[in-house]
């Protein structure tokens, strides 16, 4: 990425360009990013092209005042992070889905990154609730955070499953890859009618507070840090002044779920 759309990224998410390339600054960045940020899959509503090329990724984000799901939100992070100094390895995962079972091969992109100084971290902007801060990636402790308790475990095969307050979200692949490795996949979860993301309709993104705001079709759902919880449905004509109020992002049309076949 050249410096100046790098320079227009940090300037997007509100953080200026780090001296280094440390475990620090790291931090700052994916906290901004999630807090600037959306995860949504209204591309796939809107029947928009999804194009995991990283310019065409940073150009949605900085450009269009989009977000994106995880090969998007993880793409364009890598791109920034490499631009800014940082050694950015993309991994392949599989989600677990709450009855334990494991999603398709590369059905989530996270990121492993080395900073100054040798330390390795899982990075990770797009995966919805998840942890705030990079996670040690060597570290097989507990490792708390304001999203909760995490720890990556190895399994007998030698990948990671990341755990969430001792639930498995993603079994997480040690060998790195491209990024054009995740558009088979990507595919199938924009068109298939088992994927998640054709059957439900999001955009949500973590609060200033600590806790989340949430569009989920046209039901609003704000959550405090606290755990405090308001749903309300919203009339059509609020639905797009709700993305532009709570998102930043402009459309001209309602992203409506189309009716499985």
């Amino acid at each position: 990425m050249e410096t100046q759309r790098a320079e227009r990224y940090l300037k997007h998410i509100g953080v200026g360009w780090p001296p280094s390339a440390d475990a620090g600054a790291l931090r700052e960045l994916q906290v901004r990013h999630q807090l600037t940020v959306p995860f949504e899959n209204l591309a796939i509503h809107l029947g928009e092209d999804i194009v995991l090329a990283p310019d065409a990724l940073v150009d949605k984000i900085v450009g269009a005042g989009r977000g994106g799901f995880c090969y998007e939100l993880n793409g364009a992070f890598a791109a920034l992070l490499g631009t800014l100094g940082y050694d950015v390895r993309l991994l392949a995962a599989r989600v677990f889905d709450e009855g334990g079972r494991l999603g398709p091969p590369y059905d989530h992109l996270a990121l492993r990154v080395e900073t100054a100084g040798g330390g390795r971290w899982l990075a990770d902007v797009g995966f919805g609730r998840h942890a705030h801060h990079p996670l040690a990636y060597d570290s097989r402790a507990d490792q708390r955070d304001p999203g909760g308790v995490f720890r990556l475990a190895e399994t007998p095969e030698g990948d990671l499953d990341v755990l969430r307050d001792g639930e498995p979200q993603y079994r997480l692949e040690q060998r790195p890859r491209l990024l054009a490795d995740f558009e088979a996949t990507c595919w199938w979860q924009r068109t298939s009618p088992d994927s998640h993301f054709q059957q439900s309709l999001v955009c949500t993104r973590r609060t200033e507070e600590g806790g989340r705001v949430t569009l989920s079709g046209r039901t609003l759902i704000l959550t405090s840090g606290e755990g405090a919880r308001e749903k309300r449905e919203l009339a059509e004509s609020e639905v797009l002044p709700a993305y532009r109020e709570h998102f930043g992002i402009a459309l001209d049309r309602e992203p409506v779920v189309a009716p499985l076949p």
